[in-house]
């Protein structure tokens, strides 16, 4: 697929900073759960900026969601679709991804890095078969949390919170450190999905090297 027009259904913001843009799908387009596209605003001066955003929705639905951070300070492809609204078009250009179900293990995000689980979580459900893969999500603040609600009652205690910036009842505090590694990745044998900003990803790294986590096991990309 070199490129493809596709019209936005809705757009709505699931928090103060996140949109969901559903659009209709093209027959032929065909993904994998946390591939992603890159996306384009069919407008004038816009048609050649392209961003990469994951999928959300499932390969077999109808339609595609996209799940997007946006930044308003910036002057950005994110920061232009706030404007958008239905009917106006994107353009997705060529599918792509590293990130891609293997085994059950531990899922390690930094906030829009949850978007590739998403799919696969999600798909995971389809199939009954979420056993027992646990999610860690790193934000900033409890609202920063993408899909709070959707990951409780897909994981209930196996969906483990953890805040940099802000001190919840519930909810763990502070960086990701190897004690909180430690306590949470109970079998070292098990696969790692890690997606994050840069920085977030290589001192998780650093941190599973030191707990002998098996390198071959760590399926990760960078957001």
């Amino acid at each position: 697929m070199s490129h493809q027009v596709v019209k936005i259904n809705s757009i709505k913001h699931i928090t103060h900073d996140v949109l969901q843009i559903i659009t209709d799908k093209p027959g032929h387009l065909n993904f994998l759960p946390g591939q992603a596209t890159e996306v384009s605003i069919n407008q004038d001066g816009w048609k050649d900026k392209k961003r990469p955003f994951t999928f959300t929705s499932l390969p077999g639905n109808d339609y595609i969601e996209f799940t997007i951070k946006t930044y308003p300070s910036r002057k950005s492809v994110t920061n232009k679709l706030i404007e958008l609204s239905k009917h106006d078009e994107l353009i997705l250009h060529e599918v792509f991804g590293a990130i891609e179900y293997k085994k059950e293990g531990v899922f390690i995000a930094g906030g829009a890095g949850i978007t590739p689980f998403i799919s696969i979580f999600r798909f995971l459900q389809s199939k009954n078969k979420l056993g027992s893969n646990k999610l860690i999500f790193a934000n900033n603040t409890k609202a920063d949390i993408i899909l709070e609600q959707e990951f409780k009652a897909l994981l209930g205690d196996n969906f483990i919170n953890i805040l940099s910036e802000e001190s919840v009842k519930g909810y763990d505090y502070g960086q990701i450190t190897e004690d909180f590694l430690s306590k949470h990745i109970t079998d070292r044998s098990k696969h790692i999905y890690l997606c994050g900003p840069p920085p977030m990803m290589e001192a998780v790294e650093k941190k599973l090297d030191k707990l002998k986590v098996d390198k071959t096991h760590i399926v990760k990309e960078a957001f």
